[in-house]
């Protein structure tokens, strides 16, 4: 699948972090971007070929709107998931038990929100002419996490929604095949985010001693081009990629 000014995309998440650096890849190559994140977050940003929608992916309607808005200005041929939440609490601590409201806020955030997205961008995928003689249509690629596979300790939350956005993959890429679209899943190590931003400068060395090579957090734009790789290698389809330098994380 080619990306350039022929095609429109959709990316959530995408006012900072991994959803940044995705919608700048994109929008170099000229692909009509639409970012979509909640709207404190997207207010005063601005770029050549983003068009930045503020969107709650809790929120079936906006998220639907959203995307329709995406396929208006060229074939929607990519959708990319990476709004997220990551809270932390044991399951029984010294404050008592895990919330309840926390735990379905993040699923409601992370897996659903990432199903709400995929669901409508696929319906809409659908509907447009093939772009090859293989009948494909266009490209879900989804963000779980190295969390999904050894979640750590007070990430119980985080863990098992991220391990549904990796049971989602292949699920969806067999659900979806028969119209012609792809999904596939990346799931990211430690990465230089704003999430990391406040950590101490002790705590991120000792995060990157865990990384078994190279030793550093991954950057934003290697996650953007792993989207842009999955995006043109057509025979990718129902995987998840770790992208975490070999890194497995210990309990805690």
């Amino acid at each position: 699948m080619k990306l350039d000014s022929t095609t429109s995309a959709v990316v959530t998440g995408g006012a900072s972090g991994l959803g940044a650096a995705t919608c700048a890849e994109l929008a170099a190559r000229g692909v009509h971007v639409f970012a979509l994140d909640l709207e404190q977050s997207i207010e005063g940003k601005a770029a050549d070929n983003i068009t930045y929608i503020a969107t709650d992916v809790t929120d079936e309607q906006q998220v639907r709107q959203a995307v329709r808005q995406a396929a208006e200005a060229a074939p929607l041929r990519l959708a990319v998931t990476c709004a997220g939440i990551c809270p932390s609490a044991r399951i029984v601590g010294r404050k008592g038990t895990h919330d309840v409201g926390l735990f379905a806020t993040t699923l409601n955030v992370n897996l659903v929100g990432t199903f709400s997205v995929m669901a409508a961008a696929a319906d809409v995928m659908s509907t447009q002419e093939p772009i090859n003689e293989d009948g494909a249509r266009g490209l879900v690629v989804t963000t779980a996490s190295v969390a999904a596979f050894e979640g750590q300790v007070g990430q119980a939350a985080y863990a098992a929604s991220k391990g549904g956005v990796h049971a989602l993959s292949i699920t969806a890429a067999r659900d979806l095949a028969g119209l012609g679209i792809r999904v596939n899943s990346i799931a990211p190590g430690i990465v230089e985010t704003p999430m990391m931003a406040g950590i101490t400068e002790e705590f991120r060395e000792e995060l990157q001693a865990r990384v078994v090579f190279p030793k550093r957090m991954a950057k934003p734009t290697e996650f953007a081009d792993l989207v842009v790789a999955l995006a043109e290698n057509d025979y990718l389809n129902g995987e998840t990629i770790r992208l975490d330098g070999a890194l497995r994380m210990p309990p805690r």
